[in-house]
């Protein structure tokens, strides 16, 4: 391939990645025979303020420069301060060595990121914000009512959910902010069933507490 051909052929690649990524994409085209290696083409040159015949570099430095390798998604700053992911191929021939740069900006999605940062920020836990300081125990006297089942909430029962509600009442777990929720949650049933239990439980101890009376 003649330096021409070369040339025109790095052209067309960079004039449509250029137009391919948009605005905040540039591309451009070094003659890296030249120590300097001076712009032979860009596209989207505002990314970077440079033109046509320009020898500095991405970050605005004048550097004699000769690359062998590929330097692929580098950070660069460029003069203005924008933020950029950078790469530059090395092409060589007979007769001609191009550097083929893409350099995207990337600055508007740093700014994103930060606000999306700042979105999901968050101080404390769910469970935490809602079961501390008071709460904290619902949860210790749940699980411990789970163990003298012997068995995980998914495959109890009502009796056995009846038990759970009947020790979680004997321990008064249900003063406890919000422990009727916390309880139909990891039981798997609703709100109202748990208010079931719960007459159904206070049920059987009045009748247990009036027979006792009558003996």
């Amino acid at each position: 391939m003649t330096r021409k051909e070369a040339f025109n052929m790095l052209d067309q690649m960079a004039r449509g990645i250029a137009e391919m990524f948009g605005s905040n994409c540039e591309t451009i085209i070094h003659d890296l025979e030249d120590p300097h290696h001076p712009i032979l083409a860009i596209y989207n040159g505002h990314v970077s303020g440079r033109t046509v015949g320009s020898t500095q570099d991405l970050t605005g430095a004048e550097r004699d420069l000769y690359l062998d390798d590929d330097v692929v998604n580098s950070l660069a700053v460029t003069p203005s301060g924008q933020q950029t992911k950078s790469s530059t191929f090395s092409i060589k021939g007979d007769d001609y060595h191009f550097g083929f740069g893409i350099n995207y900006d990337f600055t508007p999605l740093a700014y994103a990121n930060r606000v999306l940062l700042d979105l999901m920020h968050t101080e404390v836990d769910f469970h935490s914000a809602l079961y501390k300081p008071k709460d904290t125990g619902i949860s210790e006297l749940f699980d411990s009512a789970v163990l003298r089942v012997g068995k995980p909430a998914r495959e109890m029962n009502k009796a056995d959910r009846l038990r759970v509600i009947e020790y979680l009442s004997s321990m008064d777990a249900f003063s406890y902010r919000r422990a009727v929720p916390y309880v139909a949650s990891h039981l798997g049933v609703s709100r109202y069933t748990v208010y079931k239990y719960l007459d159904e439980v206070n049920g059987k101890i009045n009748k247990a507490s009036a027979k006792d009376k009558e003996d």
